[in-house]
């Protein structure tokens, strides 16, 4: 990770590695449907992290899509659903990325 410059990951612990990257270094988070709603103040926790490592969080992208929850839209019981969910992507974001990245 300490030669690693920009980082691409849905969210989750593996991004905890980020404090062997670079201060300059870049991370983007990817998050399963639902999740900006009943994640609380932790779907955050990476992004607060690089910024007191000294990297750049360049953006999250939630993805709108996936399976549906069968209880009401905010029973913390959908939080297992969405957190076990797919996550896509949308090629307009990961090309705003790009020029980031650049």
């Amino acid at each position: 990770m300490s030669l690693t410059d920009i980082v691409v990951s849905a969210h989750g612990a593996q991004l905890t590695n980020l404090f062997l990257m670079d201060k300059n270094s870049s991370v983007m988070e990817f998050f399963p449907k639902g999740w900006l709603k009943l994640a609380g103040v932790g779907q955050y926790v990476f992004h607060w992290f690089a910024s007191w490592s000294g990297m750049k969080h360049e953006g999250a992208w939630r993805d709108p899509n996936g399976d549906d929850c069968p209880y009401p839209e905010d029973d913390r019981r959908c939080m297992s659903i969405y957190k076990n969910g797919r996550i896509g992507y949308n090629d307009t974001f990961l090309k705003s990325g790009q020029e980031m990245f650049s």
